[in-house]
């Protein structure tokens, strides 16, 4: 009461007072002028280091890096959402469960060939891989497609063949190693697979009756862009770092030997979380290691990372998640050491 008749008086003698300022007491305010101050007087100087670091040979080597993976991998990563927001909004879930053949045993392959033809970033195979276990496919056709889809569709395998120019191998390579492991691990799923592990939760995919479908689509694909140009920017930032803070003597310490740089670059793939779209060229990359290791990598990454292991504990449950999150990371580098060791 005292502190707004006090502003009353001020006011009536011709005093401005600050907008906000009856929130803060009067006498509070002369604690912020150091701080103005001294915020003014150090910034010419951090910003006048910041810019002598950044000229740094490292540094440039590092935003050159950097930048090269984020402009190559963007327009693949744009068409990917893209295609996979059209397939959420336009294509009913139905289809997908009349594709497959009824036996468990069939369904599997059938699954994780269809991954090829219909792209989806990792991200949204998990609630997709949900929404088909929900209409009554058999929960191993649906790993399997979770699997595959990212992995083996015509925006990776193309970016793939950019990233890795002149060396047809290396594509065919990925497919192979890729197509296998999905159907290995929807083969042990129906052999070890138990019930009390897969706790489905509820969530939509596709198109909502009443609802417009470019306005799904658009927003489908505003989202999955959004989140997995996030991570394709963390990607790049983390390999440029890779690249250039690493000694060459830990590099060579691991990609001196054939099973440490494939583990490595796995264990790599798992933390970076590299959207499937833009690995190619994180791989590429990577040209201190083997192609059998850096197969490995793209093999790795869309099948198994950190968010995708968030994503499956979210929607099927921590029991499901851990296993089978640690299978298909054991499968997936077997597969790419046979398949990379006879083809590249």
């Amino acid at each position: 009461m005292q502190k707004t008749e006090a502003a009353a008086e001020e006011a009536e003698a011709g005093v401005a007072v600050p907008a906000g300022a009856d929130d803060v007491p009067v006498r509070d305010w002369p604690r912020f002028w150091p701080l103005l101050l001294g915020a003014a007087v150090l910034s010419g100087p951090v910003l006048f280091v910041v810019s002598r670091w950044m000229d740094q040979p490292a540094m440039q080597a590092w935003r050159t890096v950097c930048l090269a993976i984020t402009i190559q991998a963007v327009p693949f990563l744009l068409l990917g959402t893209a295609l996979s927001g059209a397939i959420n909004a336009f294509v009913p879930a139905r289809v997908f469960s009349r594709m497959l053949p009824r036996r468990p045993v069939l369904a599997v392959p059938v699954a994780g060939v269809a991954g090829v033809v219909l792209p989806g970033c990792e991200c949204a195979s998990v609630p997709v891989a949900n929404s088909l276990i929900s209409r009554g496919v058999t929960p191993a056709a649906a790993f399997a497609f979770l699997l595959s889809a990212p992995a083996v569709n015509p925006i990776v395998l193309t970016a793939t063949a950019v990233a890795f120019p002149g060396s047809p191998a290396m594509v065919l390579a990925r497919l192979l190693a890729s197509l296998a492991t999905a159907a290995l691990m929807g083969w042990l799923w129906l052999w070890l697979g138990r019930e009390e592990w897969l706790r489905p939760a509820v969530r939509h995919t596709g198109h909502r009756p009443g609802h417009s479908r470019w306005n799904e689509f658009r927003r489908g694909f505003q989202h999955d862009f959004l989140h997995a140009g996030g991570f394709l920017v963390l990607g790049a930032m983390a390999a440029a770092t890779f690249n250039v803070a690493v000694p060459r003597s830990v590099l060579d310490a691991f990609s001196g030997s054939p099973w440490l740089s494939v583990l490595f670059l796995a264990a790599l793939a798992i933390l970076l979380a590299v959207c499937s779209e833009a690995d190619a060229f994180v791989a590429a990359s990577l040209t201190g290691f083997s192609p059998t290791a850096r197969l490995a990598f793209m093999v790795v990454g869309p099948m198994v990372d950190l968010k995708l292991i968030a994503l499956q504990a979210g929607t099927f449950g921590r029991a499901f998640a851990v296993r089978f999150s640690t299978a298909t990371a054991v499968v997936a580098v077997v597969c790419s050491v046979l398949i990379g060791g006879i083809l590249l």
